[in-house]
């Protein structure tokens, strides 16, 4: 079995270009959000008591069923460290201890307003195509979609809560917080203390030609461009295009930038 690591936290916060640089080494395998943790997600309703056949599954077998997910699903995979990337993860650092006790977990994160700010750019760019982040609906406004993903349920409302329970919790111990702000102005030092953080050997990375190709995935969620990565790492400073009151709901959630706001001094990149 390979080494496994977890890449989570908040959506369009750098993870597919942190998975594009980890991949850069052929003895490490990472990539956009994979299907295990819904995998996962769903057998552990079917182990649970409301089936019927649950009196069958004792938690022994239960933990050998889904570490068996990891095992299949990477069977075929010949890097030697593998970080498996869901924002489920920080709900579950629990079930992360339980199954890989030496795994830690890197989460993403990023000023919250650009969050919203990333995801309105791409339901403008795509003019022609509904996303299926908000259900390919087209009635919507900037107010709206930022409500609708803000939600505890919503694509960055769940990451949020997930981060937060997972740095505020009792695994924070297997938590780093990597800064998008950092990771495309000083991405070495990122790489650098990831590697440290999961005694992972160090790897000479190409900043400048950095790749990855999402696009069918993209192209079939309505949202062209969801994970594309720039050629060269670099921070491309810009305006806002959300109206200043929605940019300002969220300019004090960066909970993780105040230090007297961790108590289990989670390392933050």
């Amino acid at each position: 079995m390979q080494r496994v690591h977890f890449i989570s936290g908040l959506p369009r916060s750098g993870s597919t270009l942190l998975a594009a640089l980890l991949r850069q080494n052929s003895k490490t395998e990472a990539g956009m959000s994979s299907p295990v943790a819904a995998l996962i997600g769903s057998l552990l309703t079917e182990m649970g008591g409301s089936r019927e056949h649950s009196v069958f599954l004792d938690d022994a077998r239960r933990q050998k069923i889904l570490k068996g997910i990891f095992t299949n699903y990477y069977a075929d995979c010949e890097a030697s460290v593998i970080f498996d990337t869901s924002r489920a993860w920080c709900a579950r650092m629990n079930l992360i201890d339980a199954l890989f006790p030496e795994a830690k977990v890197i989460a993403c994160v990023r000023h919250m307003p650009w969050v919203i700010d990333s995801v309105e750019r791409l339901v403008l760019r795509n003019v022609f195509q509904p996303s299926g982040i908000f259900g390919y609906t087209t009635t919507g406004t900037v107010y709206s979609r930022a409500e609708a993903i803000a939600k505890g349920e919503g694509m960055v409302g769940f990451g949020y809560n997930a981060l937060k329970e997972a740095f505020f919790g009792p695994f924070a111990h297997k938590l780093m917080l990597v800064q998008y702000e950092t990771l495309v102005t000083d991405p070495a030092r990122v790489l650098q203390a990831i590697y440290d953080f999961t005694g992972t050997e160090p790897f000479t990375h190409d900043f400048d030609n950095v790749s990855y190709d999402a696009d069918e995935f993209d192209r079939k969620l309505g949202t062209p461009g969801l994970h594309h990565v720039r050629r060269k790492v670099a921070a491309e400073p810009r305006r806002t295009v959300l109206p200043p009151d929605v940019f300002q709901r969220f300019e004090n959630d960066a909970f993780w930038r105040n230090p007297d706001l961790n108590p289990h001094r989670v390392a933050v990149i």
